[in-house]
Parts: C-alpha cells; structure tokens; sequence
C-alpha cells in the first residue's frame, strides 16, 4: 500500500508497553468482512461497507484516544492516509483522462510484451502510476476473452513486482531512500532477482493466455494481430502525471496541495468524450478510500505491537527476513512493515568501532547498506514482490480490481485470489527466487 509519510516506529505510548494484542481484532474482522460479506449478503454490503468501515476504525482511534492517550498517533495515521488517498485520488482522475484505444485483439505474445514493457513503466512512474494508466487498455486489448487471471497477472506484475528497481516504484522503497539508501541502490543489486521474477511470471502468464487463447473461436484468433491499430486522446494529461510524480519529493502540505491542484486541472480540461470512452466516475476511488480509511485505523495496533515486539521473533537472517516481511506485507502496509524490519535489521548489526547502528543516522545507514546489503536486499524484495498476495498488500491492487469490476470483468473474490491464484502460482515463485538469493 501506498504511504510516504514515515511511521511512529518502536512506540512506547506515554508510558504505556504498547497496545493490546486484542485490538488487533477490529482489523481481522475488516479483512474478514473485505472477503466474505461480497458473497453472504452482497447487497447489504454494497451499501453499508463505509459503515462497517467507519465503525471499526472508530473503535480503534477511541481506544488510542481514550485508552492510551495516544491520540497523536492517531494524527499521524491521518495525515499518513491523506498522502495515500491524495497519491491514489490524483493518479486515478489523470488516468481516466488518458484513453487508449486498441482496435483488434491481443496476441498472447502481445499481452506478455505489454505486460514486460508495463513492469519496466511502474519504475518511472510508480506502481500505482502504471496501473491507473494501462488497466483500461489492457481490458480493452482482450475484450473478447478477458478473464479473472488477466487482472490477477496484472496486479502481480504491474501493480506489485514491476516497481521494486527505484525508489520511485513503490512507497517502501521510497521510504529508504528518504532515510539515506542511495536512489540506484535498488537498480543496482535488485535486478537480478526483480528479472528472474518477471521473466517466471510473465511465463506463466503466457502458458495460461495461450491456454485461453487456443480456446476462443477462430473468428477471434484469425483476427488476432492482424488489424491492430492504437489511438491516444488526452494525451496531454501526461503532463498533469509528471506533476504529481514530481510533487512526490515535496513536503507535506504542498505534495498534497499540488496533487490535488493537478487532478482539478486534469478533470477539467479533459473532454467528455474522452471521459466517456473510459465510462470514467468515482465510484472505484469512493470504494477504495472508504475501505482503506477503516484499513489505515485498525492496522495501527497491528503495527505498533510488531514494532515492539521485532526483536523477539528471532529473525536473523536474510531469508527469514525476505519471507516475514513479504508475509506481514501482502496483509498489513508494506511502508511501514518495510521500516519496521530495516529498523530490526540495523539494531542487530554494530558498526566496526562497536557503534549500534541508528536507522536515523544517515551516516549508519550508509555503513548497514554496504556491510549487510543481503538484508537489505530481502527487506526491500519481500516488502514489494509480497504486496501482491492479497488486494489489500498494495493501494493499486484494490482499484484495479474496482476498475475492472466497474467494467463487468470477473475478477475473483478475496478469498478465491489467495487460493486460487496467490498460493498455487505466485508464492512458489516468490519462494524460488527466495532460496536462490538468500539461503
């Protein structure tokens, strides 16, 4: 998920040893009615998910309010959700100005390219970035068999594991490069493992599509690649993109002010006819920011008690590093699940005079990043590739299902992401390229 802000790591509130562990509840209830309330009673849910939202969110800024007197905490977790919905808000309207149109239909071998060539973008432009902007072309260039594992393989790829070779790709690595890891650090000693992993997905991907493929009529396959033809209106929104990509370095409030000012200049000078072609409204980012704001409330508890308790889960190596920081991210906020080991990670270590080294002392971080890169290395891979085990593991993940939802494409159910798609297919992956950098 998305979250620039950095978070109140090993919190000892006013005295207290941290919150308790059973107001961790509120936050699986939410998980479990994310998951389950779409198909016990889905039209109640459709009409009272920012109730149940609110509600539990609400019991979990009470108790740090009223129980802990903690209520700055909550402050902070505010301001950390209005960067995330801002981030989300802003990039959801300027891509919904930008209409890609393919004519024809998509070749298994073009879709794996586009996915490749989209992985590539999400380290310009972000994950959230590349997923607001390609999700429609991609529906649109397989419109005639465009099936549940096409979003899934999109978020995998584009939304999640694309974006881990530069700071701008994915808030966690942007908090370690606020924090001193230099900007090409991930470029330079993540590649590798990044390449491994987009080549075995974008295979899979493959074997399925062409699965899928063989199985559509011939009219369709006969006409597969043969009359393709592009066209791009409101292309000039690119440049409302570049704004909020850029305003992501600034302080807070102007980040904030200028993303807002960018997606108001968007909106506005798109023409209708553009929007229209997108079947552009607000209804994916109403979701998103009702459910995310019940999420961002009732994770703080969660957080916190990992970060007061890191050091006595018994992580210390790389591997155990790699597997539970990608376990805490595909369910909790991977920027601050990110900072909570590297924080772990440092305090392990001891620089060559007997030192302990200091997350917040640039100079410390500079000698953790070249005395023990392989941890930092699984943190920063586990933090990212991970966030696609759920829809809840990355902010792009819940609105590109919302986007194809709203465009009547199948996508699988909470649940029936995990099962069928995130255990059989990417946690092997992920399990593979964990063992061969980091046993």
């Amino acid at each position: 998920m998305n979250t620039f802000q950095p978070p109140l790591l090993l919190l000892v509130l006013n005295g207290n040893s941290g919150p308790s562990v059973w107001m961790i509840l509120p936050f699986g209830i939410l998980l479990a009615a994310i998951a389950l309330m779409p198909f016990i009673n889905k039209h109640w849910w459709e009409h009272h998910y920012h109730h149940v939202s609110a509600v539990l969110g609400a019991l979990v800024l009470f108790y740090y309010v009223l129980g802990l007197h903690a209520g700055e905490r909550m402050i902070h977790v505010g301001y950390e959700y209005l960067s995330f919905i801002t981030l989300i808000g802003s990039l959801f309207v300027v891509a919904g100005g930008v209409h890609i149109r393919f004519r024809g239909e998509s070749t298994p071998w073009q879709n794996a390219a586009f996915l490749t060539a989209a992985a590539v973008l999400s380290n310009v432009i972000g994950t959230t970035g590349a997923s607001m902007l390609l999700i429609r072309p991609w529906i649109r260039m397989n419109k005639y068999r465009i099936s549940a594992f096409h979003i899934v393989f999109f978020i995998f790829i584009v939304s999640n594991v694309g974006g881990a070779l530069t700071p701008i790709g994915d808030p966690p690595l942007f908090l370690g490069y606020l924090k001193g890891v230099p900007f090409w650090w991930e470029l330079q000693n993540l590649w590798q493992p990044w390449l491994l992993t987009i080549v075995l997905l974008v295979t899979v991907f493959y074997a399925f599509d062409r699965r899928s493929y063989m199985k559509a009529p011939e009219k369709i396959r006969a006409q597969a690649g043969e009359e393709d033809s592009w066209k791009f209106l409101g292309m000039h929104n690119l440049i409302f993109l570049a704004v909020i990509l850029g305003s992501v370095f600034l302080a807070s409030p102007w980040r904030e002010i200028i993303m807002v000012a960018a997606a108001a200049g968007s909106y506005f000078t798109t023409a209708a006819q553009v929007h229209g072609a997108n079947e552009f409204n607000f209804a994916p980012i109403k979701e998103v920011a009702w459910l995310f704001l019940g999420i961002f409330a009732t994770m703080v508890p969660a957080l916190d008690y990992l970060a007061l308790h890191a050091r006595d889960l018994g992580v210390d190596t790389a591997l155990k590093f790699y597997f539970l920081t990608g376990s805490l991210s595909g369910v909790l906020d991977n920027a601050p699940t990110y900072l909570t080991f590297l924080t772990a990670s440092i305090s392990q270590h001891t620089a060559v005079d007997g030192h302990t080294l200091s997350l917040d002392n640039l100079r410390d971080l500079e000698a953790y990043t070249k005395l023990h890169g392989t941890e930092l290395m699984a943190i920063s891979l586990g933090a990212v590739f991970f966030g696609a085990m759920t829809y809840i593991g990355n902010g792009p993940n819940f609105m590109v299902k919302s986007i194809a939802d709203q465009s009547k494409v199948h996508t699988p159910g909470f649940f029936a992401y995990v099962i069928k798609y995130s255990l059989p297919i990417l946690l092997p992956i992920l399990a593979l390229v964990g063992w061969i950098y980091f046993r």
